[in-house]
């Protein structure tokens, strides 16, 4: 079956847009609740390089889950039901590598990857995620 993917757009307030590239190769039904989930709008923190939220309405279990992810990775956190979003290192792991909290479901990729938006952010920033629309 082909890959399909899908834009979706993070709405910040008075800031860029981050816009990301979901794929369903790795974890289709991981996607496929998040689309039907958009738009919805959460709270961010950050952890090192990492933004992620708050609980979000997403719910579903580990699929094919990564306990280390690559740059500018966009994932799904079953434990927290939160999404992530890979700028860099996080506090733990090794230094070349990006380690979340607990394995991860990967989703896709940050296309607009500019690691400035990370000092644009405080905790408990809202956000929307919504489809991107032409």
């Amino acid at each position: 079956m082909p890959t399909v993917k899908y834009a979706v757009v993070v709405d910040i307030p008075n800031s860029k847009k981050i816009h990301l590239e979901l794929d369903d190769s790795t974890c289709p039904n991981t996607v496929k609740s998040f689309l039907k989930c958009l738009p919805f709008t959460v709270s961010v923190n950050l952890w090192g390089d990492e933004i992620y939220t708050d609980e979000s309405p997403i719910n579903v279990g580990e699929e094919n889950a990564k306990s280390v992810v690559d740059l500018f990775d966009v994932a799904y956190w079953p434990t927290g039901k939160a999404i992530c979003l890979f700028y860099g290192r996080t506090p733990i792991g090794n230094k070349n590598e990006i380690k979340p909290y607990s394995p991860v479901n990967v989703i896709g990729k940050i296309l607009n990857a500019d690691a400035k938006i990370l000092s644009q952010l405080g905790n408990g920033t809202r956000v929307t995620f919504r489809k991107k629309t032409l």
